[in-house]
């Protein structure tokens, strides 16, 4: 009877966390489903407590991610033993993220909404960059990057990327240069 009681504090208590981080931001629940990807009446469901906060580590992790976060601080959250691979590329846009003095959902808000869910992904570390140009130019706008360190950056993320994928990098340096010359060329000085 204890533990049912426990469980249901801890419920309650993540509850409240979500709907103060919300009343705190001015986030729409519309706008916040979207972000997590779940439906409206779930986020409604889950902060009038008409159903027990998520285990679901993903729910979670995209919960964690919009309100700058870490998942562990929802005692619902179980920690996966799959090890989070760093991605100093990433890292290297949450810093752009702080000199900008932007937060998550501040960040996210500057994105069209369909694009945001993807956003909360890639911040969390379970997609990937974006290796298209125009997409990863958009992250440089908002973030004010310079085009070269962004031009810089998108080449890691590329390049990671490929060899990700078995692309051999000292074998194809050549290759490599060549074509990086040439989209330079292309990204830098297109405005």
């Amino acid at each position: 009877m204890q533990d049912k009681k426990n469980k249901q504090k801890n419920e309650q208590k993540s509850s409240q966390k979500v709907a103060e981080f919300l009343e705190k931001n001015k986030i729409h629940k519309k706008d916040f489903a979207q972000m997590i990807g779940v439906t409206l009446s779930y986020v409604y469901n889950l902060i009038d407590e008409a159903i027990p906060f998520s285990t679901r580590s993903t729910t979670l992790e995209r919960v964690a991610t919009v309100m700058d976060i870490a998942p562990e601080e929802f005692d619902e959250y179980v920690i996966s033993s799959d090890p989070v691979p760093y991605d100093k590329n990433l890292e290297s846009i949450k810093d752009y993220m702080k000199k900008n003095k932007l937060s998550t959902v501040e960040f996210l808000k500057k994105f069209e909404r369909k694009k945001r869910l993807q956003i909360v992904d890639i911040l969390r570390g379970a997609k990937p960059l974006f290796i298209d140009f125009s997409e990863f130019k958009k992250i440089g706008e908002i973030l004010n990057i310079k085009d070269e360190e962004l031009f810089n950056l998108w080449k890691n993320v590329f390049v990671e990327h490929l060899e990700d994928n078995g692309f051999d990098e000292a074998v194809n340096r050549e290759l490599l240069d060549a074509m990086f010359n040439g989209a330079k060329k292309y990204a830098v000085s297109k405005k």
